[in-house]
């Protein structure tokens, strides 16, 4: 089987995930990025896109790995979920970019 619909979850200030959504489609692929400036959204919009015919999702680093476990949980495994990591000689950025959140 190959790779025919990809799901790119993000996150920015303002975004909503019902209005902030690109489709790229070209020789039968397709490439869903969503957007939401709330990550708790994330499991939700996720299996959302695997009902969608979504193959395989990845989150922006800034999710971290509590969101990913949650996503994977939402979409009951169906399809593989990934997310972007970031080395050692990125993590002050990234705090400095998702600082951590309260409760």
């Amino acid at each position: 089987m190959a790779l025919d619909a990809f799901g790119f979850l993000f996150t920015g200030r303002g975004l909503d995930p019902d209005r902030d959504r690109s489709v790229i489609e070209r020789d039968g692929f397709r490439a869903v990025m969503v957007g939401m400036a709330d990550p708790s959204r994330a499991p939700e919009i996720a299996a959302r896109l695997v009902d969608e015919g979504i193959q395989l999702i990845e989150l922006c680093g800034g999710f971290g790995p509590v969101w990913t476990v949650r996503v994977i949980e939402a979409t009951k495994s169906r399809v593989p979920v990934g997310s972007v990591g970031y080395g050692p000689e990125s993590i002050d950025g990234m705090a400095a970019l998702f600082p951590p959140q309260a409760g």
